[in-house]
């Protein structure tokens, strides 16, 4: 497990090779992570934005940014979690993910960044 304070929000990031819930993906590898962000700090804070690296070691790197994470923009107060599960699909047998979410304070309006640490993405087979 991967985890990463910044700002007094604690990220932490679990990974797994999921290739066996894949139906016509030939030449394709399937990732699933989990994230969950706990709020460490004394004010609420809504995530409003993400932007991804995805790192595949055959086709490079590419980056992803939208609103929220999987349709939402989880509101955490002081002491709160908020845990996802998502997916990355890579051509290569080995990869790697990394980003930030964007945060809005909630009683002043403050957006400061969040570091999502950067975690592998492996086929079991290719540590052996």
């Amino acid at each position: 497990m991967q985890t990463a304070i910044t700002n007094d929000v604690k990220v932490m990031v679990e990974t797994a090779f999921q290739n066996d819930r894949l139906s016509n993906t030939e030449g394709k590898n399937m990732f699933a992570y989990r994230i969950t962000i706990f709020n460490q700090g004394e004010h609420t804070i809504k995530l409003l934005r993400r932007h991804w690296h995805i790192v595949d070691s055959l086709d490079g790197h590419s980056e992803v940014e939208g609103e929220g994470v999987v349709g939402l923009q989880p509101l955490l107060e002081p002491g709160e979690q908020h845990q996802y599960v998502s997916g990355c699909m890579l051509r290569s047998t080995l990869g790697k993910m990394y980003g930030t979410y964007m945060m809005e304070r909630q009683f002043d309006g403050k957006l400061f960044e969040v570091k999502i640490p950067e975690f592998v993405l492996e086929v079991p087979f290719v540590s052996n």
